[in-house]
């Protein structure tokens, strides 16, 4: 059965009616598909482990409960990865390995590499041969070769989303419709630029910086691999890369496609491992540019070890951004900017709209449709497509969250945990919260917990939303909801933040560039000013 652009599919079967959310002018199969999916043998699994989970939605049980839709796409994991070296992969020199698991049930997926000084030592070195080749290609050339890498994404992208979605516990639906096509997009976006290098920085004669370091968090694995590597191959330059020691598949199959399109060997290369490996390559005296995506300590931590040294260096650190509402705002549209913007991934997003201004007039309002919105996501199984919110990526990430938790009620705030959904006894889970009655001295409001709290306060004035956005050490994302275009721009203007969305939260696009003030890093990727950090 299809729906006619009705906005609401229906199933029945089983004696229970099942309901599925689908956008205007689209046909989505019915769940009595969706059953018949959730019944072929091994689906959405390679070795995933544990079986797979019964979940039942947000309501827990019920008449008018989400049916079970979960993804059969399968997915071959190996047993056991090796480092990505020379357009090859090969085992670390001692041979040390850890366990990535799936957070949704705690089962080893895999075991990877831990590469240490000897392993970067080889990586660099094979990325520093490489580079006079792969620099010296015409740019058209260069250009083709992120076409391909972009198009074999697209041809793998449901095996990229259900490998993103194991390895780092969010919604398939997020995996499917938002990481995989901005990771397609920017190779894309970049193979455009990579003959036009010469009208991105007029009056200077474009060459690649060299040997690019690049470390990216666990939150958004292949899409940071992509935001990073597109355009440092775009202009020339060879990289090793470290992912995240809990989410490193994604970036191993990117390099798995390197190798299919035929990238020349030594231009990508892929270390993986914890801290200790990042610091080796941080300071591996060959290394000429850093890249660094991650929390602000660490940040630092690189800065301090570069400052003497003559590396380049971008920092895309951590945020505690501000989403301001205004009495003449959409008041339904803000709140769904307000739950996209702190609920997407489980907080997991260093832009994430963490703290929410409401002016005084509406704020009873705001609160009350948050908290039926709130009510209605579902916490779940992350390769079930009807899940809002999937799993905490780590224990550490969810023992973090929990102490915030603890920490703003014994401050004074008031939590608000409305959220019904039935959390399994397996797996890393948090339902989505906020709380009220927040003061700016509250941990809550302002340390980043990169999880699925938000902290809600007042204002009455624009200065003084402002004034209150701004009073926090970092600076890196904000959101304005007003109808009024003057104030829309004047707040825009006087937000200390490196990207400020207008009636709308958390879209990206490659061209666009993005990075933050203060603590939040320094440096910008993506759009024209992207490129200039990877440019002599």
């Amino acid at each position: 059965m299809e729906s006619l652009g009705i906005g609401l599919a229906i199933g029945i079967g089983g004696g229970v009616v099942g309901f599925e959310a689908v956008e205007w002018g689209m046909s989505r199969t019915m769940n009595s598909e969706a059953r018949s999916d959730h019944s072929s043998e091994s689906a959405a699994t390679g070795n995933q482990g544990g079986g797979r989970l019964d979940f039942r939605g947000a309501s827990g049980g019920g008449i008018f409960d989400y049916d079970p839709a979960p993804e059969s796409v399968k997915v071959n994991i190996d047993d056991s990865y090796g480092l990505f070296v020379n357009g090859a992969f090969v085992e670390p020199a001692k041979g040390a390995k850890f366990a990535t698991i799936n957070p949704a049930t705690e089962a080893t997926l895999s075991m990877i590499s831990s590469a240490d000084a000897s392993d970067v030592d080889r990586a660099v070195s094979s990325a520093r041969d490489a580079l006079p080749g792969w620099s010296s290609l015409p740019g058209i050339v260069r250009g083709k070769y992120l076409y391909r890498i972009a198009r074999r994404i697209q041809e793998r992208a449901r095996e990229l989303a259900v490998l993103e979605t194991m390895d780092g516990g969010k919604p398939i639906k997020e995996s499917r419709d938002a990481d995989v096509p901005l990771a397609a997009a920017h190779f894309f976006y970049h193979a455009g630029w990579a003959d036009k290098l010469e009208y991105a920085l007029p009056g200077r004669k474009p060459e690649p910086v060299g040997v690019c370091a690049q470390i990216i968090p666990w939150n958004f694995p292949l899409l940071m691999a992509a935001w990073k590597i597109a355009p440092a191959l775009a202009c020339g330059n060879t990289i090793v890369l470290k992912p995240a020691e809990t989410t490193s598949l994604t970036a191993l199959r990117l390099a798995e496609i390197c190798a299919e399109v035929g990238l020349p060997k030594g231009v990508v290369n892929v270390v993986t491992g914890a801290g200790e490996t990042g610091a080796a390559l941080v300071n591996h005296p060959d290394v000429n540019k850093i890249a660094f995506t991650g929390s602000t300590g660490v940040g630092k931590a690189i800065a301090k070890a570069t400052a003497s040294t003559n590396k380049r260096l971008t920092l895309e650190l951590g945020g505690k951004s501000a989403n301001i509402v205004f009495e003449d705002a959409s008041i339904d549209q803000a709140v769904e900017g307000i739950v996209e913007g702190i609920y997407f991934n489980q907080g997991h997003v260093c832009c994430a709209g963490s703290r929410v201004f409401v002016q005084e007039s509406i704020l009873d309002t705001v609160i009350g449709k948050l908290g039926d919105r709130l009510a209605s996501l579902r916490v779940g199984d992350p390769l079930d497509k009807n899940t809002d919110l999937g799993a905490i990526n780590s224990r550490e990430q969810l023992d973090t969250i929990e102490k915030y938790l603890e920490t703003g009620t014994s401050e004074g705030a008031v939590r608000h945990d409305v959220n019904p959904s039935e959390l399994p006894s397996k797996g890393l889970w948090c339902k989505p919260c906020f709380f009220t009655g927040v003061q700016p001295s509250h941990a809550i409001a302002r340390e980043e917990i990169f999880g699925p709290v938000l902290a809600v306060m007042s204002f009455r004035t624009p200065d003084e939303a402002i004034a209150r956005a701004n009073n926090t050490p970092y600076g890196l994302a904000a959101g304005v909801w007003t109808d009024k275009g003057s104030k829309i721009f004047d707040m825009a203007s006087k937000l200390d933040a490196g990207v400020v969305w207008l009636n709308t939260y958390n879209k990206f696009d490659p061209a666009s560039p993005f990075g933050g003030f203060k603590e939040s890093g320094f440096g910008r990727e993506g759009g024209r000013h992207g490129l200039a950090a990877y440019l002599k």
